[in-house]
């Protein structure tokens, strides 16, 4: 393998092996802490514009199973891990991570020590990083000056599409896209759901007009508050029909509703967030993905906390009662549809079947 550097904006430089598809790239460097789940987070659209470190250290261990990816087009800059696995052993997979890699153009780094990395980001917060095959003052330089690019018009679907229930219909939904993953419309239409995913910059005006019963908030990457329109057409939408926000959608609904936003130090990235219901004693372990949240002091008063971080008690869950409307900062959404809806989705399909 070709040797490569990783060099970071605070000057520290990691020397690793390159593996994937081989190009200089920019990018913001976060960590996840899955311990499965690759496929789904290079083409988590949550992901666009960063450079994403694997805390686990053996990745590529089952290989690549495209049918798993949650986008069409990856759009995450690159993968950094402590071992690649060269001949992965599942019954399913399609090929090997370092040839799905090649294929949609995401750039890797391997022999990293992810562990010092890792710390190096808490300590610190996610920073610029780039990925280069060598390594020089004007390099160094460009990591410290360069700025990130809004990742949120690089992702969603740019035309309206459809997606029919199984089964029998129960309910028309709309979801806005702001990078969407797939397997949240899977769940939706397991649900009994029809789907219609908009571009984000649909208008009030035309998702009210083809009269949905529920309206989702989807995920999506970058700094909330730089969404100005979609948070104009979220105001436009409050108290009309049932809305649900999820991930990047919880945030965006939480400024239209008045509230702040903060950039957080290192975020929450990974399938294993400890999420708790304040009040009770239950707790759910969740998949989040996302640098911000939301300002849980600045909520106007007829907004009402759901959930909260068990680690660092960041807001994780909203409801709005008198605006039938209620949002998550994690993923409500199942690897798959097939094993049952999760108590947000329960709560969603309850309020625009007039139930709550």
């Amino acid at each position: 393998m070709k040797k490569v550097y990783l060099v970071l904006s605070n000057g520290k430089i990691f020397e690793g092996e390159s593996f994937g598809y081989e190009k200089e790239v920019f990018g913001e460097l976060v960590f996840t802490t899955s311990m499965t789940g690759y496929i789904e987070t290079l083409s988590d659209p949550g992901f666009c514009g960063q450079i994403v470190v694997s805390t686990f250290p053996l990745i590529g261990n089952y290989g690549a199973m495209e049918e798993d990816m949650q986008s069409a087009i990856p759009s995450l800059k690159a993968l950094v891990v402590r071992h690649m696995c060269e001949q992965p052993s599942n019954f399913r997979a399609t090929g090997t991570l370092d040839t799905f890699m090649k294929k949609y153009g995401i750039v890797g780094i391997s022999g990293i020590d992810t562990r010092e990395l890792t710390s190096i980001i808490r300590e610190h917060g996610s920073q610029v990083a780039f990925i280069c095959e060598s390594v020089t003052d004007q390099i160094i330089e460009l990591a410290k000056n360069y700025k990130i690019i809004e990742a949120c018009k690089e992702v969603g679907t740019k035309e309206i599409k459809t997606f029919s229930s199984e089964g029998c219909s129960k309910y028309n939904v709309t979801v806005i896209d702001y990078g969407v993953q797939k397997n949240l419309i899977d769940n939706l239409i397991h649900l009994g759901c029809n789907v219609s995913l908009v571009p984000r910059y649909t208008t009030a005006e035309d998702i009210i007009s083809t009269n949905p019963d529920g309206i989702i908030l989807s995920g999506g990457p970058g700094n909330p508050q730089n969404h100005t329109e979609s948070i104009e057409i979220i105001k436009a939408l409050i108290g009309k029909k049932p809305i649900l926000g999820v991930c990047l959608g919880h945030q965006l609904l939480a400024l239209a509703m008045g509230a702040q936003t903060f950039k957080m130090k290192c975020g929450h990235r990974g399938e294993n967030q400890p999420v708790i219901q304040p009040g009770t004693c239950r707790t759910y372990i969740t998949s989040q993905n996302h640098g911000y949240a939301v300002d849980a002091g600045s909520l106007p008063p007829f907004a009402k906390v759901l959930y909260e971080n068990a680690n660092d008690g960041t807001c994780e869950g909203i409801e709005y009662p008198k605006h039938c409307a209620f949002s998550v900062q994690f993923r409500p959404q199942a690897s798959d549809a097939s094993g049952g809806s999760s108590p947000v989705f329960d709560h969603f399909i309850k309020m625009i079947g007039g139930e709550i």
